[in-house]
């Protein structure tokens, strides 16, 4: 089989704004009244929070903190009931709609009037705050679907009945009243640190991205990666691979990602002789591991570095070498497949010249550059996407086809509008997990309650953890999963194993993160397969296989921390070259072709993911025998690739 020469050229800027957000909203035209009343409330917000962020003053004062977070959701959360559809197909807005936008902006200005007497003296306003619950409560459906909102509707619940559960889940009982007021004016709920998140932290971030969006980034990371992969076998996936990997890292959204990238490199791979579920599950991979690669991530990145008290660039360097690693291994899948199957690379006419690439995209490097020495050298966690922003559209004025006209910038801030709307939407409604958790006490009991089930036994204690984040990511959403697991596992595994706070963490990241890719709700991989044509649950299979390194790699960096750059980087010398060998074996045995060697018979398949396995397991016996097993098979597959050159 072999590849039909299909390049993925984007010589013009693409109208990235309607591929992201046309599959999850209901905005219609560009500029329809529901489109323009949008863009309205979006540009409401994002100047507010401009004003607070920098500490504009109005009047001579600026705006409290509560005065803000409420004028934030009160303009995005109406924006989510003219964008987000009621129900799956609906293109229109109904008045039920309109009137909750009008609603929930009206209560949440009158909640900003009375931020002050909130803070001091204690205000609340039980109706109203009951109102302004219903409503998040219907946002969460809407933005996460039936199962986030049982998810948060249970749990938020839960301090009603708190006193009634057995030893390990008992919790200090409230009363609806009380409940609800915590939840909704206080900062164990909305006036918390999930508003905060998405009101101050990422919001810079994600206005970021859709001015890269809408300055063509998505068509250059594309060329860029068509130019240095697209000559090699497998070349559209490789295509693939690369190009969501940095746009998942700048969007921070799985899904927006596979809808607006995927769009084109789906229809490519299978055009180049790619199955249908195999282009969906390469398409799924490669966006979901965008969300922990740097330098962007996603919010769990913001939330994790809150939460464990550390600054947003230790966060973005510890996430280095897993995301490498995880990448490492879907490009070696990617490559063994296309050498089994015969695939070619594409001819060389086809490809975009390398240098006219560059000389078309430097800005976009530019501005990346100067992002990661804002985040990284000078720290400036809040601003340096803001300041990146400027720069970018400064830059996008050097080129006719990347200049922000006022057609493409009314698309930016639509693009903008969607982003923000839609991590709202999920963020906003995790305050009431957040403050269930907080209010009850219940995070200490279930700690120690996971110590005493693992009988100070570390790796029972870890099997109940992957448990854990496996069945709360499948029953919600990785950030939701994250919050509940990071207050609750995160100081049992501390606890028992000694083990570094920053590996624990991503540890747990990791595998709630698997969720979207693993069946039997696999969510990414479900929305790449109707994409792509194929069975769901087939494509959440393959998606499965082909990210079985970020299956392992939690274990090895749970392990050694230096793999997280954290600690003694001395290991790294030993170590990393042990996994990046065994990361070649698994990969070998699972496609059926390793890598300097050819076709592996179906027999050694098992034998060499195991061997490969236990090599790059930190640890010197592992390490050892593991080290011998994988020579000798492969060996062994070299052999006989020689003795036959038919296999080859």
């Amino acid at each position: 089989m072999q590849s039909k020469g299909i390049a993925m050229k984007t010589d013009t800027v693409i109208d990235e704004s309607t591929a992201a957000g046309s599959e999850v909203t209901r905005l219609g035209a560009a500029y329809s009244w529901q489109s323009i009343a949008f863009v309205i409330l979006s540009i409401c917000g994002l100047v507010t929070g401009i004003a607070y962020i920098f500490g504009f003053t109005w009047d001579g004062r600026r705006l409290l903190e509560g005065e803000y977070y409420w004028i934030f959701i009160g303009f995005f959360a109406a924006a989510a009931f003219l964008a987000l559809p009621a129900k799956a197909g609906q293109s229109t807005v109904p008045i039920y709609d309109i009137m909750a936008a009008v609603v929930v902006v009206g209560v949440s200005f009158y909640f900003a009037n009375n931020a002050w007497d909130m803070v001091q003296a204690g205000w609340s306003h039980l109706y109203l705050g009951i109102l302004v619950w219903l409503l998040m409560m219907e946002l969460a459906r809407r933005s996460g679907g039936t199962p986030f909102l049982l998810v948060v509707v249970l749990i938020g619940l839960y301090p009603l009945v708190a006193d009634h559960f057995p030893g390990l889940i008992m919790g200090v009982p409230y009363e609806f009243g009380h409940m609800i007021e915590s939840y909704v004016f206080r900062a164990e709920g909305m006036m918390g640190i999930t508003t905060k998140i998405v009101a101050e932290i990422i919001l810079g971030f994600l206005v970021f991205a859709g001015i890269l969006l809408a300055t063509g980034a998505g068509a250059f990371f594309i060329d860029l990666a068509n130019a240095g992969f697209g000559r090699y076998r497998g070349g559209p996936a490789k295509v693939a691979v690369v190009a969501s990997a940095f746009m998942g890292s700048l969007s921070g959204s799985i899904f927006s990602n596979i809808a607006g990238t995927g769009s084109i490199t789906i229809p490519t791979m299978k055009k180049a002789g790619y199955p249908a579920h195999y282009a969906g599950a390469i398409e799924a991979c490669a966006s979901t591991g965008g969300v922990v690669m740097p330098p962007v991530m996603g919010a769990i990145a913001f939330v994790m570095a809150i939460t464990i008290g550390v600054d947003y660039a230790t966060i973005m360097i510890a996430a280095i070498l897993p995301s490498l690693l995880f990448y490492f291994g879907l490009i070696l899948q990617v490559d063994a497949y296309a050498a089994r199957t015969g695939m070619e690379g594409m001819p060389e006419e086809d490809l975009p010249s390398t240098r006219k690439v560059l000389m078309r995209g430097w800005p976009f490097l530019f501005v990346m550059a100067f992002l990661m020495w804002g985040l990284l050298y000078m720290r400036w966690e809040y601003y340096t996407p803001w300041y990146a922003c400027i720069l970018m559209i400064g830059l996008s004025f050097l080129r006719k086809e990347t200049r922000l006209t006022p057609a493409r910038l009314f698309n930016a801030i639509r693009q903008i509008g969607v982003l923000v709307t839609q991590t709202a939407a999920i963020i906003l409604p995790i305050a009431f997990v957040v403050g269930a958790l907080t209010i009850t006490g219940v995070t200490g009991s279930v700690t120690s309650g996971l110590v005493g089930l693992g009988g100070d036994n570390l790796f029972l204690v870890i099997l109940f953890g992957i448990i854990a984040c496996f069945i709360m990511g499948m029953a919600g959403l990785a950030i939701v999963a994250y919050i509940f697991l990071a207050v609750t596992l995160a100081p049992a595994i501390i606890e028992v194993g000694g083990l570094n706070t920053i590996a624990v963490h991503f540890f747990i990241v990791y595998y709630a993160m698997l969720s979207v890719i693993t069946p039997p709700v696999g969510a990414a991989a479900f929305l790449a397969g109707t994409i792509a044509g194929a069975k769901p649950m087939k494509t959440s299979f393959t998606a499965m296989r082909l990210g079985i390194v970020i299956y392992f790699v939690p274990l090895f960096f749970l392990f050694q921390p230096a793999l997280l750059l954290q600690g003694d980087l001395t290991p790294l010398l030993y170590v990393l070259p042990s996994i990046i060998a065994g990361i070649m074996l698994i990969s070998g045995g699972l496609e059926g072709y390793l890598l300097g060697a050819g076709l592996v018979r179906p027999w050694q398949r098992l034998p060499l993911i195991a061997a490969g396995f236990a090599f790059s397991f930190p640890g010197p016996m592992t390490t050892l025998i593991g080290g011998v097993a994988s020579a000798a098979l492969a060996a062994m597959v070299w052999h006989q690739n020689r003795a036959k050159p038919g296999l080859a």
